[in-house]
């Protein structure tokens, strides 16, 4: 079972991560958007980590809630209102329920996924964050390190593709040839599961 500590491991992860990527995201975002996906996650996930650490909510649920409400409110740009209405959605799908099974999580993630689609209005394929989430979610019943692999490889599968939503789209088909950075921090996101669980 997953208890609101495993959930706080989970974004202090996340935090870790994106700090140490976070050049190398801007690096991504450079060619095809506004060079500064990896400092505006650096800010969003150091402000998330430093509001957990000062109200320690106790739910999974309320982990997530704040975490995505700091993000929509310390994140410029379009990752802040994604990543943060990924995590406010899947915690509210968790509600208060003090833990939680690797099913529900997956089944509360898969609420989340689907309101940035709608946020967003970006499907598999379109060369977004949600080329790695989808591939993710569905590999996530045989485990988050079989879900860090599929989302990595979502996100080095959206080098070939032209971008049909998001800044990159702008470009049309000079967007072909390079990963897209939303796609590259949402499997570092997924990343941080297999560090929460010490696998």
């Amino acid at each position: 079972m997953l208890d609101a500590d495993f959930f706080r491991r989970w974004m202090t992860a996340t935090a870790a991560l994106v700090d140490r990527e976070a050049d190398r995201l801007t690096a991504l975002d450079s060619p095809i958007g506004d060079a500064d996906h990896g400092s505006n996650l650096r800010r969003g996930f150091t402000a998330v980590t430093a509001s957990l650490e000062k109200e320690a909510p106790d739910t999974p649920g309320a982990v997530l809630m704040l975490a995505g409400r700091t993000l929509i409110s310390t994140v410029g740009g379009a990752s802040g209102p994604l990543y943060g209405t990924l995590l406010r959605r899947t915690g509210k799908a968790l509600a208060d329920a003090g833990e939680v099974s690797e099913e529900q999580f997956a089944a509360a993630l898969r609420e989340g996924v689907d309101a940035v689609m709608t946020l967003g209005g970006a499907a598999p394929g379109d060369k977004t964050m949600i080329d790695a989430l989808v591939p993710a979610l569905d590999a996530l019943g045989d485990g988050f390190a079989a879900a860090r692999t599929a989302a990595e490889e979502g996100a080095l599968a959206t080098t070939p593709l032209q971008a049909r939503k998001g800044r990159a789209s702008y470009l049309g088909e000079r967007s072909i040839g390079h990963q897209d950075p939303g796609a590259t921090s949402a499997s570092l996101l997924v990343t941080g599961l297999v560090e929460a669980a010490g696998e």
